[in-house]
This record gives structure tokens, sequence and C-alpha cells, in this order.
């Protein structure tokens, strides 16, 4: 790697943590830290929306899937459509209503304070591993790109994305998403052309082997359960989706710093169907690089696992400049995920855990107090885990596999809140643990029914579709657990 490609990518470093650090000034008020005094402008919310969703492991994901198999996984995305118009129709106007910077605040007015605490500590934990395997694979990937060291790329990253986030609040996370949002897409759009142009026989060459290879395929059209067929990922991608879109604090803050309720929906339609053409882009990279070295044997070496190939091209096929130029996309996807985490976390933590009067005269310093320190040990224990995910990523693998199974809960609680207006607290609790275990079952018995005794009582489902049973056994579940309660009390009244 070169100076000036090492000038570019600490360049843009600093100039982030230095853009984002400036909103220090407009960023008084706890008011101001989650929501911006509800002044941001719509394109911005937009871009933020976005680039939240694209992490630097989609990043890399993404070309990494295409090159190894087809374009199965850009089903995913074609149910983000579907789950945006749901959130605009459904979901905005809710928190809008209901006014609170925290996601969860709804639930504990529909069921009580266990369900706010619930998917609350859910949420929380699950943006800290989400926030550590980020960190931990982005220094992994600089590190095979330039042989720093890991645990040094960890903490710098991590301290940078913490100082702007703490100090600048969600205008510096908003604002400096969409310029990493602009910055991840304008170095895919380059590295794709670059690919394309580069084909020996022209880009004409790029589509016959792509043909060839069967590499624009969405996968198996089957009306079977047991793999990722095009109706599977469809299914999951709309439960997953919505669940992003609907009730994830990342995603429902930015709704609460738009000035109204119409350009909060624009923000949600806009941000999520940018991702559409950009996952798209994604796909295309990968499926370049397949044909690029199918066209080019020889320049890559025979052992390159699938996620490295296109770390490798970074570095070996771009012209200088552009090297920096691609990893700094790679770097602004994910340090766009984690402020993100740090910045949303903090707010959870104040309004969900922290009960301030509004007569106290102090009370917004303290709240101050609180966020800050949310978001300074919030992004410690991030550096924590992803330098603990260097040597220890099996204990680590089974936390985030334990978070998902009880997170997974979340979207039916809500579905069942929302849509069944007479189901009460009871029945709710009922609904989530029988929504748990078959999610737990799902996620975890492939894993343990090993043997030939126990291998019948293993799911034979795909993976993919534990949040789609366990969110539906929650709201059928919980509906009739409330009809039935309902009616035990009508008959005892009666007696």
């Amino acid at each position: 790697m070169s100076f000036i490609d090492i000038a570019i990518f600490v360049a843009y470093l600093l100039g982030v943590v230095v853009f984002g650090s400036s909103f220090y000034r407009k960023n008084k008020s706890s008011k101001s830290f989650t929501v911006g005094n509800n002044n941001i402008p719509t394109w911005v919310i937009s871009m933020s929306i976005f680039a939240t969703f694209v992490s630097s492991i989609s990043y890399l994901a993404l070309p990494g899937q295409a090159y190894l198999t087809n374009w199965n996984v850009f089903v995913f995305s074609l149910s983000i459509p579907f789950a945006t118009l749901l959130a605009v129709r459904f979901f905005v106007p809710l928190y809008r209503s209901v006014n609170s910077p925290s996601a969860y605040t709804y639930l504990e007015k529909r069921f009580g304070p266990w369900a706010k605490t619930y998917v609350s500590v859910m949420y929380l934990l699950t943006q800290l591993m989400r926030a550590g395997t980020i960190l931990f694979l982005l220094a992994l990937t600089v590190n095979v790109i330039t042989g720093w060291s890991i645990v040094a790329i960890i903490i710098v990253t991590g301290l940078s994305v913490m100082i702007y986030s703490l100090l600048g609040g969600i205008q510096a996370v908003v604002w400096t998403d969409a310029i990493q949002g602009i910055i991840l897409v304008l170095g895919a759009v380059v590295c794709a052309g670059l690919l394309l142009f580069s084909m020996p026989e022209g880009p004409g060459q790029f589509f016959s082997i792509a043909m060839e290879h069967d590499k624009f395929s969405l996968g198996s059209f089957k009306l079977e359960l047991t793999s990722s067929t095009f109706w599977v990922v469809l299914i999951y991608g709309l439960f997953i989706n919505v669940q992003n879109y609907g009730i994830d604090q990342n995603y429902i803050q930015r709704y609460m710093t738009a000035s109204s309720e119409k350009e909060a929906k624009k923000s949600a339609l806009y941000g999520g169907l940018l991702y559409v053409p950009v996952s798209l882009l994604f796909l295309f990279i990968g499926t370049a690089l397949f044909t690029y070295y199918t066209a080019n044997p020889g320049l890559l070496p025979a052992d390159t696992p699938a996620d490295k190939v296109f770390p490798y091209f970074i570095v070996n096929g771009l012209p200088t400049g552009l090297t920096g130029l691609l990893i700094a996309s790679v770097f602004a996807a994910g340090m766009s995920t984690i402020s993100t985490s740090v910045n949303s976390s903090a707010t959870v933590i104040l309004n969900d855990y922290f009960k301030l009067s509004s007569d106290d005269k102090d009370s917004d310093k303290k709240s101050m107090k609180i966020l800050y320190s949310s978001s300074f040990l919030f992004g410690v224990l991030s550096i924590g885990i992803a330098i603990a995910m260097i040597n220890v990523q099996s204990a680590l693998e089974a936390w985030w596999k334990l978070a998902s199974i009880f997170s997974g809960g979340m979207l039916g609680l809500f579905l069942l809140g929302y849509f069944s207006k007479k189901v009460k607290s009871k029945a709710a609790v009922i609904g989530v643990l029988a929504g748990v275990l078959i999610i737990g079952w799902m996620s975890l018995s492939p894993l343990f029914f090993t043997s030939d005794a126990l291998q019948p009582y293993a799911s034979p489902f795909h993976s993919y579709l534990s949040i789609v049973f366990g969110t539906t056994a929650i709201f059928i579940v919980g509906f009739l657990g409330g009809v039935f309660i309902n009616r035990s009390r009508l008959n005892s009244a009666n007696q």
C-alpha cells in the first residue's frame, strides 16, 4: 500500500472525527443529543438510514457471496420496499404520536415496564455485539491490507467513532453517516466500473462468463423450507426488514429527528429504497471479481477465501489513490453503523432506565451526563468485545447467538401490541415465551441434536425461518391467550 493511499485513508479518518466533533457546540441539551432538535434535513436522514443499513459486513460479504455463488441474497433486498411501506403506513405515525426518543416507550405504555425492559436489554446486547463484530472485521480487513496491528486498529477506530459520537450527538452521527454513505457508494461505483472495463475482451466478456456459470441466479423457486430458496430468503427478508424499519431504535430515532411526520415518512422510504440498487451494485462487484479472475488466471492466489477476494483486489488491482478511497469506503460503512449504535444505545439507556423529573432545574445537565457516560461506556465495551474476538470468538459467537434468540421476540411483541388492542400483559408474556422457545429450538437444535437418537427432534427448517416462525408464534399465542383470558374474566364476572 503506497504512501498516497495511506495518506488518503488517514485524512478521511481525521476528517470524519473533526467534522463530527464540530457539532459539539450545537449539542448542549438532551433533545439535541437524541433527536437533533427535530430540524435535520430529510436527505441527510435518508442517507443516514441507508448508511446505517450498510455495514462493512455488507460491503465485504455481499461481493464475497456473489463471487462464491450467485445473486440469491439479492432477494433479501427485494423485500425492503414492502417493509418501508409498512413503516411509512403504520410505524412512523405511531412513534411520532408517542413522541419519545426511545422506540420502546410504546411497549411500556402498552404492556407495562417488563416489556420495555425486555426489549431494550435485548437491543443493547445486540448492538454491543454488532459494534464489536464490525470493529473486529474492520481491523481484520485492514490488517490483511496493510499489516498493521489488529488491536491498534480496533482501538484507534473505536476511539475515533466514540469521540465524534459522544461530542456531536445524533447530529454528528447523521451528518457523518450522510457523507460516509456518499463515499461508500462512490467507491463501489468506481470499483465496479474498473472491473467491468478491465476485462481482457471488453465488458461483453463479463456477461458471457457470468451467464456460463449461472452467476445471476436468484436461487431455486422450489416450495421447500430446508434451503435458502427464493421464497425462504424473501420471507426472511420481509420479517427482518419489518423489524429493522419498524421497531429498531437505530431507525426509529431517525424518524424522530425529522421536522414533521411527512418528512419522517420520506426519510424512511428513500433511505430504505436506496439500499436496493446499492446492494445490487455490491453483488455486481462480486460477480465482476469472479469473471475478472476467471478471465485472468494466475492473478489470484488459489487458496484465497471468497470473502478475502475483494480486499485482495483493492490492494493489488486498483491504481494508487483508489486503494485509499476503497479502504475509506469500507471504513465508512463500518463507522456509520458503529456511531449509530453508540448514540442510539445511549438514548435508550437515558429514556428507558432513568426517570428525571421535568421540574428539576438540573435535569438537562443530569441527562447530558448520562448520555456522555453511556456513550463512553458503550464505546469502551465495544472495543473490548472486538479485541476479545481475536482469541475467544467461540464464546462470543455463543453470546451473539443467544442475544439473537431473545431479540427475535421483539417484532412479534410489537405487532401483538399494535394490531391486537385487547391483548394485555399476561397474554403478551405467554406469547413471548412461546416465540423465544421456538426460535431457540430452531437456532440451537442443529448444533446440539447431532446424534442419531436426537436427530428427529432437531429443526428441519432453514435457520432463516426462525424469526418467521418465532414472530408468528408470539402473535398467534399472544392473541389466543388474550381471547382466553378475557373470556375467563368475563365468565367470572357473570357468575
